[in-house]
């Protein structure tokens, strides 16, 4: 966010990371945030599969050839990445970087995985991570069928998947129950604002100071 005189961020943005099994919230979640405040940036990721109809580059996804996206990653220009299916997925580091130039925050929507590779990056020290977990076992299938959108054999499959990535759970910053939208949707919000309030996230703090012993010395 400018600062009103000069024009100029007054800290530095950060990289929220919210990772939960399918079925736990996090999309709904990440929705809630940015409509709270718009001036959070969505990673948008990077793809190698090709654009179905309606979508546009640059929205949806960046859409490159599998060439360059290799290029990408061999450059360091990647985040994080994966294989998935068959196509790489991955989240390019420019935009995140020109965000945080400007003091704005990017909110990544991502597993545990791609989490874990950005806590290893060149921006980890920026990274808040919240981890988000369902309140029963029962609750978070109830969720996946009330979606009405997977058959039975998809179910299963995220079901089984939600084992292992729950198991992740203590890598995190934060951890988040996940049994009331509202309540969660208020402790993330109280997250993100003391995290833009530490102290090493103001650069501004230090002129701030100088200038109150200024004002001491000339009592």
């Amino acid at each position: 966010m400018p600062d009103d005189r000069s024009g100029t961020p007054n800290r530095r943005g950060l990289l929220l990371i919210l990772s939960s099994p399918s079925g736990a919230g996090k999309s709904t979640l990440a929705k809630r945030l940015m409509g709270w405040d718009p001036t959070i940036r969505f990673s948008v990721s990077a793809t190698t599969r090709a654009p179905r109809p309606g979508e546009q580059d640059g929205r949806e996804y960046y859409f490159r050839d599998r060439a360059a996206f290799q290029a990408l990653i061999d450059a360091g220009e990647m985040l994080e990445h994966a294989e998935v299916f068959g196509n790489f997925y991955g989240s390019p580091k420019a935009p995140v970087e020109q965000a945080m130039a400007e003091g704005r925050d990017t909110l990544f929507d991502i597993d545990w995985q791609g989490g874990q590779q950005i806590r290893n990056s060149v921006l980890g020290r920026d990274v808040v991570s919240v981890f988000i977990l369902p309140p029963s076992i029962p609750e978070l299938e109830r969720r996946l069928r009330g979606r009405a959108q997977d058959s039975d054999a998809v179910i299963a499959g995220r079901m089984a998947k939600s084992r292992d990535e729950i198991s992740h759970w203590a890598e995190y910053d934060y951890v988040l129950v996940n049994d009331s939208l509202d309540t969660s949707e208020a402790a993330l919000k109280s997250i993100l604002t003391a995290e833009r309030l530490r102290r090493d996230r103001q650069p501004g703090l230090s002129d701030l100071v100088r200038g109150l012993n200024r004002e001491f010395d000339l009592r």
